[in-house]
């Protein structure tokens, strides 16, 4: 009926609107969730304990899933050659944080989820770099306090 021409768009998501925030709550989940599970009695027979350690379980391993895929995605809808040049590091650092969150899917050790919140908060300075805006580190504010990278925000 309209005769209107294709349009293309060369990412996913509106531009400028990437942000390594999303990866980096992810992280602080597993975090948690390992914590949690490691408060929990051991009691194999309590059929309560078995449901709670196989639902937290499940919810470690989807939150390190979409720390993975938010990393992905920036890396590879946002860094484009400007950006790669000036930080030609990235491409190792995003295939460690693929690896870290392996580790942290397949096991419930609490080191290889402070890694991959380390290697994602390197993440998030270079992101932020590449858009000239400075960090700061922050201790969250709940469970398990730990810090993470964020812009330095102006006041409006």
């Amino acid at each position: 009926m309209f005769k209107l021409p294709k349009a293309y768009a060369h990412c996913d998501i509106p531009c400028k609107i990437y942000d390594p925030a999303a990866a980096q709550y992810a992280v602080l989940s597993v975090i948690r969730i390992i914590d949690l599970l490691n408060e929990i009695e051991e009691s194999p027979s309590d059929k309560k304990n078995i449901a709670e350690v196989s639902r937290l379980i499940s919810q470690k391993e989807e939150h390190a899933k979409i720390a993975k895929k938010e990393v992905i995605t920036i890396w590879g809808d946002y860094f484009k050659e400007p950006q790669i040049t000036k930080f030609p590091e990235v491409h190792d650092l995003v295939h460690s944080i693929m690896m870290s969150g392996s580790k942290s899917k397949q096991a419930l050790d609490r080191a290889n989820a402070e890694e991959l919140l380390e290697k994602v908060n390197k993440f998030a300075e270079i992101f932020w770099a590449t858009k000239n805006i400075s960090t700061e580190h922050k201790i969250c504010p709940y469970p398990p306090s730990m810090k993470v990278v964020c812009p330095k925000l102006e006041d409006a």
